[in-house]
């Protein structure tokens, strides 16, 4: 495995725990998303600040909504022309204008 970091036990810690803060943290706005505490447009708002957010895969989020499962999160984003792979901090204005628009 050459080219990996060599990290000390000290960092290898310190980076296992920051990774389980942010599986956390993104299971805990998925869990709101489902419930409707929280909106799309309200997260699309966090996540220009929030650097775990804004990580988030479109296609997780969507498939996070009520009434929203995996073909329909699937055809929206081919009909917004939105990737698959595409995480929020890479949405355009006008992707994130459509998304709201229609999740809002």
């Amino acid at each position: 495995m050459a080219g990996l970091p060599q990290l000390t036990d000290e960092q290898r810690r310190a980076a296992l725990a920051m990774a389980a803060e942010a599986r956390r943290v993104r299971a805990e706005i998925k869990e709101l998303l489902k419930m409707g505490t929280l909106s799309l447009s309200e997260l699309l708002d966090r996540s220009d600040n929030e650097k775990i957010l804004a990580k988030m895969k479109v296609l997780s989020v969507l498939e996070a909504l009520p009434k929203l499962g995996k073909v329909k999160a699937r055809r929206t984003m081919d009909e917004v022309g939105i990737s698959e792979s595409r995480r929020l901090r890479g949405l355009g204005s006008q992707q994130r204008a459509e998304l709201v628009a229609r999740f809002g």
